[in-house]
C-alpha cells in the first residue's frame, strides 16, 4: 500500500509540473521552478520569526508568498531593467537565497529551522503522515489530498484559460492586439507555478519538482509539434518516470526522488536520439545520401 501512495503522490506532482512546464519551456523560463526553490528560504525564516512555530503550515505559507514575490521580481527586472529572462531569474533567486541565509545566521542561528520540509522533502515519508479524524478514521496521507486539490486547480486553470495561455506563450504581440492582457496571464501562470512548486516541496523535494517542470515537457517537445499532444505526452512521460523510478529505487535501495529524476533525464535522452521528428538518429539517417 505504501508503494501505491508514493506513486500516486509522485504522479500528482508530475501532472501539475508537467502541464505548467510546457508553458515555461515555450516562454524560455524553464528554470523558474529552480529559482523559486532557492528564493523561498527567507519566507521560511520570516514565517518562523512572526509565528515562533516550526510547523509545516506556516513554513509553506511563508514560502508560498515568497514564491509569488519571486515571480514578480523576475518579470520586473526583465521588463524594466532590460535584462534577459535567464539573467533576471539568476539575479532574483541568488540574492533572495542569500538574504535567507543572512536572516538565519542573524536571527535564528541557534534554532533548528525546518527548511528541509520545503526544500528537501522525502517522498518515501508520504505514507506516514496520515489524515486521521477524531473518530480515528484514516483518509490516507494528507499530502495526497493537498496535491489532489492543487492538481484539480491547475487542470481547471489550464482548461479555462487555454486560449489565453496558448496565445500569450506563442504570440504575445497578437494576443495583445486582440485585447488579451499578456501581463495578467503571465502573473497568473507564475502564481500557478509558485503554488504547485511550494505545495510539492514538502513531499517530494525541490530537485524532483524542478525535474518534473523541465524533463517531461522537454521530452514531449521533441516528440510532437502539436501543443495539445505536448501537454498530454508530458503528463504521460512524468507518470511513467514516477513508476519506473520508484521500482528502480526499490531495486537499488536508493533515493526515490533521485531515481525518478534520473529516469526523466533518460527519457529525454531517448527522445533526443530517437524522436521521429526531431531525433538525432533519424536526422542523420535522412542526411545520408542514398
Amino acid at each position: 500500500m505504501n508503494a501505491f501512495w508514493i506513486i500516486l503522490t509522485g504522479s500528482l506532482v508530475a501532472t501539475c509540473c508537467s502541464l505548467l512546464g510546457c508553458y515555461l519551456i515555450l516562454r524560455r523560463m524553464a528554470m523558474v521552478g529552480d529559482a523559486i526553490s532557492h528564493a523561498v528560504l527567507p519566507g521560511i525564516v520570516i514565517a518562523f520569526l512572526f509565528t515562533g512555530s516550526r510547523d509545516s503550515l506556516p513554513m509553506i505559507i511563508g514560502a508560498g508568498l515568497l514564491g509569488v514575490i519571486t515571480t514578480f521580481l523576475i518579470e520586473f527586472f526583465h521588463r524594466y531593467a532590460r535584462v534577459q529572462a535567464d539573467a533576471s531569474i539568476g539575479i532574483t533567486f541568488t540574492w533572495l537565497f542569500a538574504i535567507g541565509i543572512i536572516l538565519i545566521s542573524v536571527f535564528a542561528g541557534q534554532i533548528d529551522l525546518d527548511q528541509d520540509c520545503v526544500l528537501y522533502g522525502e517522498i518515501a515519508y508520504v505514507p506516514l503522515d496520515l489524515w486521521i479524524t477524531e473518530n480515528n478514521l484514516s483518509y490516507g496521507p494528507r499530502t495526497v489530498w493537498t496535491l489532489g486539490f492543487v492538481t484539480i486547480l491547475i487542470v481547471a486553470f489550464i482548461a479555462l484559460g487555454y486560449k489565453e495561455l496558448f496565445l500569450t506563450a506563442f504570440d504575445p504581440g497578437y494576443a495583445a492586439a486582440i485585447g488579451i492582457s499578456t501581463t495578467v496571464w503571465y502573473y497568473l501562470l507564475m502564481t500557478a507555478v509558485s503554488l504547485t512548486t511550494v505545495a510539492s516541496f514538502e513531499s517530494v523535494g525541490a530537485i524532483l519538482v524542478v525535474a518534473f517542470l523541465v524533463g517531461p515537457p522537454a521530452t514531449a517537445y521533441l516528440l510532437t509539434d502539436d501543443f495539445k499532444k505536448m501537454l498530454f505526452l508530458s503528463v504521460i512521460c512524468g507518470v511513467v518516470a514516477v513508476v519506473i523510478g520508484y521500482y528502480l529505487a526499490y531495486w537499488l535501495d536508493g533515493s526515490i526522488a533521485g531515481a525518478v529524476a534520473a529516469v526523466t533525464g533518460f527519457n529525454f535522452a531517448l527522445a533526443f536520439l530517437f524522436s521521429p521528428t526531431h531525433g538525432q538518429f533519424f536526422k542523420r539517417r535522412k542526411a545520408i545520401p542514398v
